[in-house]
Parts: C-alpha cells; structure tokens; sequence
C-alpha cells in the first residue's frame, strides 16, 4: 500500500469520527427546521442551543455572545464591516497587519473604497505585530482594531493580549481572526480581552461550511445577513444545523486535554524542524522560532521552486502547500514572506508542513527522509544554484 502523509492541517483537518456520529442525525431522521414550531423541529432547535453552548464553553464566552456563519471567512468578514459600518459616526479608521488572512486584507480593501482609512501594520522578520507600533498607529479617528492570533503561513502567536490592552485603553473595538488558533492553543475571549473573535470547525477536526464568530455583550455592530429572524435577528438565513452540531463536538473534543495535545505536536514539529535544518542546506525557518502554533513548521529553501517542491512530495505520498490554502492558485510569492523582508526568488521557494492531532513519529520520519533528496535534485536542475 502507498504511504500517505496529510501535512496540510493548517489548509483543512480530517473529520473525526465522533463529530461525523454527532451530525448524522441532523442530516437524516432529525432535518427539522430550528425556526419552525412543530415538534419535528425541536430537536434541531435544541442541537443549535447545544452547539452554541459547546462553542461558548471552549472559549470561555456566554452563550448569547455566540453566532454561527457558514465560516471563518463570513465571520472575518461580519467583525469587520459590521463594526465599521454600526460605529463609523465616532471615525473611519481601521488599523489591522500585513500578515492577515486575505478574508481581513480584502475586507479592509472593501472598506477603503468606500471612506474608510486603514493602516496596515507591519511585523518584524518573525512576523510579530509591535505593540508600541499599534499604540502609535492610533487615531482620535480609529474605531477597529483587527490582529490575528496566530497566521496561517508561518504560525507565529501574536501577542493579542496586550494588543487587546491597548485598544481597551483606548476604547477602540478589537477583533481577532484566531481560525488558525482554535484547537491548537488555549483560547479564552476574557482572559485575552477581546470584543469580537472568528473561527472556522474545519480547522479543528469538524466539517467544513460551518463557523461561529464571539460578539462580546454590548458590541455595537451590525447586522451582515438580512433575513430572517435566526441568530437572534443578526444574521438570517436557516441555520445549518448538522455543521452546528459538528462545530460542537468538534471544539469540545479539540480543547479537551489541550495541552497534552499541545506538548506532543510540539514534539513532531521539533523534530521536523531539527531534521531539516540539519539535512538540507540553504533552509530557512520562517516564523518565530517558539511563539508558534504547535503544529506549523514553514520553511523557505533557495533556488528552488515550491510548487516543483509540492509535486514532487506529492509523487512520494506526502500532501503540503506552499502557504494559504485560499491563495494556492496563486503565482505570486506570499505576501507573509514579503513582509517578513525577504526577498521574491526565497519567498517562492516555501513549504508549509502543518502537523494534526492524527501525525505520528512515523511519518515525521518518513518526510525527514525523502525531503532532502527532493530538495537537492531539484537544486541539481536549478540554474541559479551556486553546487
């Protein structure tokens, strides 16, 4: 049987079996409409009760503070247009990083066609937002902050808490796209102080098309869906209740014992990381070198091609990307690389190898091994290659 290694958690995760039991019914005997009031309905209506309370739970919110979307992106998408948009009698100015995810970046390029002013942070070459810097990007103007917990690319953790300080200190709202943090690290909305936070169920072993974004009590924000009355009127549309279920079980089993989770993925990444930076030659590990997602390992190897790198590691059975899973289409250099500073011919050349729960030493291994012949027969066709 070939070998098949699933590197690419940081695109999607696997579901696991117990979320798949927990939305079959929903799917099958119990398809009730939630917004109807027969009884046929009413066990739809208690799974979306019970999700919202299992997703409330997990990040240490109330459960009327939490609001399903159809995922990370419409959450992303609802935080920032709607805090712009109910608050921009108090000013027009957003501030947010060049390291977002494109569902934030393209969000406030939306914004700033219709009168808005956004300032978009840069990082340090391990991709941390400054909190001196936001602190002097402030405005008497500024009505949103939006920092993401932990980037998609290269893992970095950024220090949200005391970005969150200051924009309370300020009274600014502050958003935080923590899709990729989810299920990885700790996650408490009170501890971190923010006002509005995104997340999407595929990141953490649950289905696709479903995700929730936290609106903490007594945010002014508007409405992104007009509809119907669901979601307590602030976002219409029928409520999927089988993905709603998934998303429940699936944030209950992924912060359950998540530090010991956290410890044994950490342990495959460093010894991933080991492995590479001592058998292939010309590697740079990109991101900070602890404050990361356990899981993330983000390398740039010169003078060679990630996509030439991607097919080969998929003939030996090993599926990676070369960054962002929504911008794989792309020719263009990640624009996380290019602001970290580094140059477009090293940036071209990444690998992102995103390890899950289901990863074993094994497999690690088996990476370490054919990695780097990968790399250095495709350095052997590289013109620019010095030998």
């Amino acid at each position: 049987m070939e070998q098949f290694v699933y590197l690419d958690n940081s695109a999607t995760t696997p579901v696991k079996p117990e979320v798949l039991e927990a939305m079959l019914p929903y799917l099958k005997a119990e398809f009730g409409n939630p917004s109807s009031i027969y009884k046929k309905a009413a066990a739809a209506e208690m799974a979306v009760a019970e999700g919202r309370r299992q997703v409330a739970a997990a990040l240490g919110a109330d459960p009327s503070e939490i609001f399903f979307t159809a995922c990370g992106t419409e959450a992303d998408n609802w935080a920032i247009k709607g805090a712009a948009l109910a608050n921009q009698a108090k000013g027009k100015h957003i501030i947010t990083s060049q390291i977002e995810h494109h569902a934030v970046l393209h969000t406030a390029a939306y914004l700033e066609k219709h009168g808005f002013s956004v300032t978009y942070l840069p990082v340090d070459e391990q991709g941390i937002v400054s909190p001196d810097a936001l602190r002097d990007a402030i405005r008497e103007d500024t009505i949103l902050i939006s920092i993401m917990m932990a980037n998609n690319e290269i893992g970095t953790v950024e220090p949200i808490r005391e970005l969150a300080s200051i924009a309370a200190e300020k009274k600014i709202l502050f958003h935080t796209d923590a899709v990729q943090a989810v299920g990885s690290i700790p996650v408490d909305v009170k501890e971190l102080g923010v006002d509005l936070l995104s997340l999407s169920a595929h990141k953490f072993g649950g289905p696709k098309g479903v995700g929730a974004l936290y609106i903490k009590k007594g945010t002014k924000i508007d409405t992104f869906m007009h509809g119907g009355a669901q979601e307590r009127n602030r976002r219409g549309g029928t409520e999927n209740v089988a993905g709603i279920a998934g998303l429940g079980k699936a944030i209950t089993l992924a912060t359950q014992n998540i530090e010991e989770k956290r410890e044994r993925i950490t342990a495959l990444r460093e010894k991933l990381i080991a492995g590479i930076m001592e058998t292939i030659p010309h590697a740079r590990l990109n991101g900070h070198r602890t404050e990361r997602l356990p899981g993330n390992v983000n390398f740039c190897f010169q003078y060679i091609e990630g996509e030439a790198l991607l097919l080969r590691l998929d003939a030996k059975g090993i599926a990676a990307s070369s960054g962002s899973a929504c911008t794989s289409g792309s020719l263009d250099p990640s624009h996380v690389l290019l602001a970290l500073g580094l140059p477009h011919e090293i940036a071209h050349g990444s690998l992102r190898l995103s390890i899950g729960e289901q990863n074993t030493e094994a497999e690690i291994d088996y990476v370490l091994s054919v990695l780097p012949d990968i790399v250095k027969i495709l350095r052997a066709m590289s013109p620019i290659y010095p030998g």
